[in-house]
């Protein structure tokens, strides 16, 4: 079984064709100008589109911020088949590594980003992790039902690995990712209510 998204429900070729274009149009802007100096006609003129089109997709700039951030996020997820998984501790730490990377790579590719911009990814990053442990405390047997709801768990978690992915971002130097997720993982594991192997060897 795995998350629902947009990408199981029928989108017309033509509409994803143009909202890609829209994308990759953003992104290198971003790059290039920043989210607060582009232009909705920076956007157009870049994606080969009138404003007509632009705004058949998207309300404005930010509404195409989320969904950017969203879909590169979600393909992050499908690309090491975390969203079709089941939990495990290799899996979350698979989950910790993919949102260090994704917020080091954003980070490093959109210029001038602000406290607002660094926020609308966040919360486009959180509520995926949050669907996803939601989905993993779903199946199976879950330890700490009886003291903490599933969705406060999948609450606490994504606004853990979340925190430690942007704390690792403002490091210097920048510790490698694998390395600074290890140090990390048992925490993580344990608000879910499972204990890592080296945990686990270390009280035997």
């Amino acid at each position: 079984m795995s998350l629902p998204s947009d990408s199981t429900k029928k989108i017309d070729p033509r509409v994803k064709r143009t909202r890609n274009w829209i994308r990759q149009a953003f992104m290198e802007l971003l790059s290039e100008k920043g989210f607060h100096a582009t232009t909705v006609q920076d956007i157009t003129k870049r994606a080969g589109i009138n404003r007509a089109t632009f705004y058949a997709h998207f309300t404005d700039k930010y509404d195409l911020l989320n969904f950017a951030v969203r879909q590169a996020f979600k393909e992050e997820l499908e690309r090491r088949v975390l969203n079709a998984c089941h939990y495990s501790t290799e899996n979350l730490r698979q989950l910790m590594l993919t949102v260090c990377e994704f917020v080091e790579n954003h980070n490093r590719h959109c210029f001038n980003a602000d406290q607002q911009f660094n926020a609308l990814i966040e919360e486009q990053i959180r509520t995926q992790i949050f669907d996803l442990v939601l989905h993993w405390l779903g199946g199976g047997t879950w330890p700490l039902r009886s003291v903490a709801s599933p969705e406060q768990v999948a609450t606490v978690v994504s606004w853990a690995i979340y925190g430690l992915a942007y704390q690792r971002n403002r490091m210097r130097p920048l510790p490698p990712a694998e390395a600074f997720v290890d140090q990390g993982l048992h925490l993580i594991a344990m608000l879910i209510g499972e204990q890592t192997k080296s945990t686990t060897t270390s009280s035997n």
